[in-house]
């Protein structure tokens, strides 16, 4: 599969702009006096890091098999996606405990320059997303930035609401609320690519129905058995499978190459199989489950 290319320059813009968004965020929640803008604000500074880190990983993925890196240099980016995520989910943690405690000394906010401050971060914002967004369909590493300028986005979209409350109404509770819902849902989010990654490092078995895969393979002619599978991923794209096969005892070499041709196609049509190994044996593991 091939990974839409998101170039130094874009990732560069996207840097920039969270560092303008964070001294305006910073100065403007300081002067206002609004945690969603103060929140905010370090979760752009934490951005600009983690847009950093995924440039570089992205950087280091796309370099060639080595010597010391014979199936390349893809788990940079998964690294870099978890340790993205890792950082996410900490941030959020922190904006939930600020929340609380706002909850409980309640404190006057500026509206309007928070409404000021918040709709420049949105636009802001808005557009460090949309750069990413193409990349982050098939490459968790981007996905990771991607969640971060999403989710500041939406915290922008949260302040901004809940600055028309506090100018409006002086519902400076609406404040902390909409940080801690905002919190929670990056807090999901955040999980599901920090599990992702997790099992990609673990090198868990991707999502495959094995005992599809042995009916698949039994379908050619004169494989009796498949066992002692190994299956996992490099990065979320790139699937690895290993395995022994029994054989009729006539089969010669020329057979033998005709069946692995057979398999490793059924492999890669049917169940998105990036690279295939195969073993052939006559009776040897005959008995052997599909697990060794």
């Amino acid at each position: 599969m091939e990974h839409t290319n998101v170039t130094g320059k874009r990732f560069l813009a996207v840097t920039i702009l969270n560092v303008i968004i964070t001294v305006a965020e910073f100065v403007g929640g300081i002067i206002s006096g609004s945690l969603g803008l103060l929140s905010d604000a370090v979760h752009n500074l934490e951005d600009s890091l983690s847009i950093m880190i995924s440039y570089i990983a992205n950087v280091i993925g796309r370099r060639h098999n080595d010597a010391q890196k014979t199936f390349g240099y893809k788990r940079a980016e998964i690294l870099a996606a978890f340790v993205n995520s890792s950082i996410l989910i900490m941030i959020t943690f922190l904006m939930i405990f600020e929340a609380i405690r706002r909850f409980q000394q309640t404190q006057h906010i500026n509206g309007g320059l928070m409404m000021i401050v918040a709709l420049i971060g949105l636009i802001a914002n808005f557009i460090s997303m949309a750069a990413l967004w193409s990349g982050s369909k098939d490459n968790l590493n981007i996905k990771a930035t991607f969640l971060h300028m999403l989710s500041d986005t939406l915290s922008s979209v949260g302040v901004f609401v809940a600055s028309i409350f506090v100018t409006l109404f002086q519902w400076y509770w609406v404040d902390p609320l909409i940080t801690i819902l905002i919190a929670l849902w990056l807090l999901k989010e955040a999980f599901v690519v920090l599990k992702e990654t997790v099992n990609i490092l673990m090198e868990a078995s991707p999502d495959i129905d094995l005992n599809a895969v042995r009916k698949a393979v039994l379908t050619v002619p004169d494989v009796v058995n498949i066992h002692h599978i190994h299956d996992w991923m490099i990065d979320e794209n790139y699937i690895i499978f290993d395995a022994h096969i029994n054989v009729n005892k006539n089969c010669n070499m020329s057979e033998l190459e005709s069946i692995y041709a057979q398999i490793e196609k059924i492999l890669k049509e049917q169940f998105n199989v990036s690279h295939v190994t195969l073993q052939a044996e006559c009776t040897r593991g005959l008995k052997e489950p599909l697990i060794y």
